[in-house]
């Protein structure tokens, strides 16, 4: 059995695969051949499957997605163009062999849901609608339920999952820790929230009115199980929690990253951390997606004067980065106060604006009224917030980690892909591709006859005199001095510390004194989260705001742990790289240094 951590669309897709679902493929792997590390063994092409979700079935980043799927399928574009778009945008730092998979098999996997039936927005004719986003040269980005694309997809091949009756899974079980047993994976170390419908029985079932009742606490046990694996896939997302502007669900605390990260793995890129543009400034920073600025709104300052025209010849439509910062930069100038977003250009090319805004982006439309504003008459206030990592667990072309058995996919891991800045729309194209490859991976690879871990070497290594094909520089897990009695932070301390220290614009004494605060913050974390396991503290549980039952002062100190652990590298991450490229940008180093045209890798120990 291979065990699934994550069900967006990278835990899907690699359930999909594993399971042998014919309808999202098994051939047409780029550049696979007889051997080597772009092709798959011999070996069984199914296998059984739990898939462990941390809340519901379908809580994720890529239910929250709203911008769409970018895909070279139309007949004026192709892969290789993508491909060219994505090098761009990625800024020096993406592996070309990774993005060239990308953006060939991403065509071929989108055909392949579109046709399985994922409800991808159509015309009247029947053909797929498209969209243009930000750097890129072709209009390629295919969405579904107007600005609901993440929802949709998340749904449709949910249901897809729950056809499968080789696929379990498993809800309300968060992530604990690895179990690495002779420096390989040996199953997984969970805390369940059991109650009465404690695994697949509501999750597989296809019929609404079977699914479980919320449950209570009063009902819930909370349990702490192992489950064997020599076979673990990481599909658990990103780690928008980390900043107090985000874009990400309650769900995005990086605890795969984190996990892998005390397991030993090498993680890579993780100072690059893309900030969306245009979250709104005011309620639950609601993501304005990049396709509202592709159909022709545009940015004005307090009074009212469009500023990205004098940033970028593409203006808003410059990459995510470069919009990011003007935004930021132009607060900074305006005493903090939000820029606007006026879509009022677009009245143009459709003349009743408040109906084209509620069929186009009904989702965003439907909020900013629930606000008060009515967008098709005024400009909206938006800000950046924290949105999509590029960096993570770093991984070979099948998904496959440093730790024998280990695979990862989606935004927690580094394929190589996204580089220093991520191309708009495509981290779910990622997720459908990568996670498909390291789910068909772990069904064939066979660990008796070794461990196949192939990453694309980083190029144009130029730090500390480290090789081309480097080893990972080893950071020692923080402990805490004998006696200290330091408090545990709580979230909020932990997202100012990094909104503050490692955000939009870094520079090297903030980051020090950052880093330096976030490890005596993991070492008291740790402690305390030891001293409890020893002391076999039985936790209580009440329902959050969502209504989900969360277990207090466990899994929200095993998150903070978990933040603290990724900030913690990120931080020095970012303190190494001294310069500004992609998503990272250093004030004191504010230019591309062409010798660090390469990424570094990191691990715990």
């Amino acid at each position: 059995m291979i065990v699934i951590i994550g069900a967006g669309a990278a835990g899907l897709s690699a359930a999909l695969a594993a399971a042998g679902d014919l309808r999202i493929g098994s051939e047409g792997l780029t550049g696979s051949g007889s051997a080597g590390p772009d092709s798959l063994p011999d070996g069984p092409k199914v296998d059984d499957v739990l898939l462990v979700t941390k809340t519901d079935f379908t809580e994720s980043n890529t239910y929250h997605a709203q911008g769409g799927i970018a895909a070279a399928i139309f007949d004026d574009d192709g892969p290789d163009l993508h491909a060219q778009d994505t090098l761009a945008a990625g800024d020096g730092l993406c592996d070309p062999k990774a993005v060239a998979i990308l953006t060939q098999e991403g065509a071929s996997r989108v055909r392949e849901f579109a046709k399985a039936g994922v409800r991808f927005d159509r015309d009247r004719q029947g053909h797929i609608l498209r969209g243009l986003e930000a750097a890129h040269s072709r209009a390629r980005v295919v969405h579904a339920g107007g600005d609901a694309t993440g929802k949709v997809l998340e749904l449709d091949v949910a249901e897809m999952v729950r056809e499968n009756p080789r696929i379990t899974v498993m809800e309300h079980a968060f992530l604990k820790d690895l179990v690495i047993r002779d420096g390989r994976v040996a199953g997984v170390r969970l805390l369940i929230n059991d109650h009465d419908s404690p695994n697949s029985a509501a999750a597989n079932s296809t019929d609404a009115n079977n699914a479980a009742e919320e449950p209570t606490a009063e009902r819930q046990r909370t349990e702490e199980k192992t489950i064997p694996a020599d076979k673990v896939i990481l599909a658990t997302g990103g780690a928008g929690r980390l900043y107090p502007y985000t874009t990400n669900p309650a769900v995005a605390t990086g605890d795969g990253l984190a996990a892998a990260l005390r397991a030993g793995a090498q993680v890579a890129d993780l100072e690059f951390y893309q900030f969306h543009p245009t979250a709104l400034a005011v309620g639950e920073h609601f993501l304005v997606s990049e396709a509202v600025r592709g159909e022709g709104a545009v940015l004005l300052d307090e009074h009212d004067n469009r500023y990205m025209t004098k940033v970028d010849p593409r203006a808003e439509l410059a990459p995510r980065d470069v919009v990011a910062r003007a935004n930021f930069r132009t607060m900074q100038a305006q005493g903090g106060r939000p820029v606007m977003l006026d879509v009022s250009p677009m009245r143009r090319e459709n003349p009743d604006l408040a109906a084209f805004l509620a069929h186009r982006f009904p989702t965003i439309d439907a909020y900013t009224r629930s606000l008060g504003f009515d967008w098709s008459r005024e400009p909206i206030p938006v800000a950046p917030a924290a949105h999509y990592w590029m960096g993570g667990i770093r991984t070979d072309l099948f998904g496959r980690t440093s730790i024998p058995g280990l695979y990862a996919a989606g935004e927690c891991a580094r394929t190589g892909v996204q580089g220093a800045n991520r191309l708009a729309s495509n981290s779910l194209l990622e997720g459908l591709v990568y996670g498909r490859r390291a789910g068909l991976a772990a069904v064939r690879d066979d660990l008796s006859h070794g461990w196949a871990f192939n990453p694309e070497p980083f190029r144009n290594s130029a730090i500390a005199g480290m090789p081309v094909n480097q080893q990972p520089m080893v950071l020692k897990t923080p402990t805490l001095p004998e006696g200290s009695t330091v408090d545990p932070w709580g979230r909020d301390r932990i997202e100012q510390e990094m909104w503050k220290g490692v955000g939009l614009i870094r520079d090297a004494d903030t980051l020090d004194a950052t880093a330096r605060s976030l490890a005596e913050a993991l070492a008291t974390a740790n402690a305390a989260i030891g001293n409890a396991n020893a002391a076999m503290v039985t936790p209580t549980t009440t329902a959050n705001e969502s209504g989900h039952i969360t277990v207090d002062g466990t899994v929200t100190a095993l998150e903070n742990r978990n933040l603290l652990t990724i900030g913690y590298v990120e931080a020095v991450a970012a303190l190494n790289r001294c310069e500004s490229r992609g998503a990272h940008t250093r004030s004191d180093f504010p230019q591309i240094n062409p010798s660090l045209a390469h990424s570094v890798a990191y691990r715990l120990q």
